[in-house]
């Protein structure tokens, strides 16, 4: 008879520098939308948890923000925070677009201490159209530094992703579940419906909107199989609140619509959501704005 394998359980960082998939990454790995996805660098504020378990493990993945440039506010010191904590994970998994390493790059591994265990994971291996041209990418980059492994996807189909999973099972450590076998994640229905309108933001506003935008959630009541939601979208200056209304406010109109959507799609039931624009001056370098919005 064999012996059973142990049930193993760990957290596991996700990092890297920003675009090169990290949240599309933790959504195909749970099979759920829990990170919002923009083309936008660093989309991603907050750290979030996501909550794979299967039969002999769970793995706690970690998405955090890509390694913030060096600017002196308030809000990428905290973004910078966010990094240190994900690589504190059992394992990390650092991510790298396929045919790509640059100094961003370079930069987002120095983050991660030496002695971590690093699963080397190079997304977007759709987008090489011959193999050939992948392999002296592979070997160019195994010479970084000493992953414990390196493992080509592609977070868009799925592809190879078992196998990651098959290879981050190894690394964990040895112990019962954390959460509940059913739970997705850490985090509550309040934060993915702030995260889902931050998200149409970025994706309908594109180049026209610095990252002086975040949404507050100032109501969340359940009504039945209802959610009424009362939402604030806080900018910095009068053009950036015209911005976002769009002519006649269609343009805040339209976001609203989609990011209800998704809601209802996420909570699987309806959602009635009101949403304000309001100018808060220079909310990126307030530090009691920042801790009301989980940042402190």
């Amino acid at each position: 008879m064999t012996p059973r394998s142990p049930f193993r359980c760990g957290t596991v960082g996700i990092v890297g520098r920003p675009n090169t998939g990290k949240s599309s990454l933790l959504n195909r790995l749970v099979g759920e939308k829990l990170s919002i996805v923009s083309a936008r660098p660093q989309t991603t504020r907050h750290l979030v948890t996501g909550i794979l378990t299967l039969p002999g493990c769970q793995y706690l993945f970690v998405d955090s923000p890509g390694n913030p440039p060096r600017l002196k506010s308030v809000l990428h010191k905290a973004l910078s925070r966010r990094v240190g904590e994900a690589v504190q994970a059992d394992v990390v998994l650092y991510v790298v677009e396929a045919m790509r390493f640059g100094e961003d790059d370079r930069a987002a591994l120095e983050r991660i201490p030496r002695g971590q265990a690093v699963i080397a994971v190079v997304n977007k291996v759709d987008n090489v159209k011959r193999r050939s041209d992948l392999i002296p990418f592979l070997e160019r980059f195994s010479k970084v530094r000493d992953f414990a492994a390196i493992v080509p996807v592609s977070a868009k189909t799925g592809k190879n992703v078992p196998e990651l999973l098959r290879v981050l099972r190894e690394a964990l450590p040895e112990g019962p579940p954390a959460y509940p076998e059913d739970q997705l994640t850490d985090r509550d229905e309040r934060f993915f419906a702030a995260e889902l309108l931050r998200e149409k933001l970025f994706q309908e506003l594109g180049e026209e909107l610095p990252y002086r935008c975040e949404v507050v959630i100032e109501s969340f009541k359940e009504e039945g199989r209802l959610r009424r939601i009362e939402a604030t979208i806080l900018v910095e200056r009068d053009s950036q609140k015209a911005i976002v209304l769009g002519k006649g406010g269609e343009r805040l109109k339209r976001m609203a619509t989609a990011a209800r959507k998704d809601m209802e799609r996420l909570f699987e039931g309806k959602v009635y959501l009101g949403t304000w624009v309001k100018v808060r001056r220079a909310w990126t370098d307030d530090a009691r704005v920042l801790r009301q919005l989980g940042y402190e």
